[in-house]
């Protein structure tokens, strides 16, 4: 992560992914806050790239006409410059995302007990099933079709 000072970025007069460069917030959104980098180029800071923490709005955090230092994440083909403030601190350091394991039940119930509970819930939902589409087509009993 190299930090461009201002002089060098101008006689480069352009983007470089992964460097940290000081801007002004000039316009803020829902989806994230627009930033002018030095030379006029504006780039975005998504939302979720804002703070380390969840950000609902981000006039809670940043005002336009802040300054801010920003670590260039993207920069499109069409000229889309991918912006971030929480990745250009200090220390920082990206967190993983975690996904959810379903805990795991341990029982010490034998396989008969567990045998059992299973076809007893399943011949509840048999009949629960076997109701429930009785009631929908109404009842086609023997009587009914004989009286026809």
């Amino acid at each position: 992560m190299a930090i461009i000072d201002k002089e060098e970025f101008f006689i480069k007069k352009e983007i470089v992914v992964g460097s940290i460069v000081e801007g002004v917030i000039t316009g803020i959104t829902k989806f994230g806050a627009f930033v002018e980098l030095p030379g006029g180029i504006t780039g975005l800071v998504h939302i979720s790239e804002i703070a380390d923490e969840y950000v609902k709005e981000i006039s809670e955090f940043y005002k336009k006409h802040d300054k801010v230092e920003v670590k260039v994440l993207s920069v499109e083909n069409n000229g889309k410059i991918g912006l971030s403030i929480k990745q250009a601190k200090k220390g920082y350091t990206p967190q993983k995302r975690t996904t959810k394991k379903k805990p795991e039940v341990t029982s010490k119930a034998s396989f008969e007990d567990k045998m059992s509970r299973f076809l007893k819930e399943s011949d509840e939902r048999l009949l629960d099933l076997k109701r429930n589409t009785e009631s929908k087509r109404g009842s086609r009993d023997s009587s009914s079709r004989e009286a026809t």
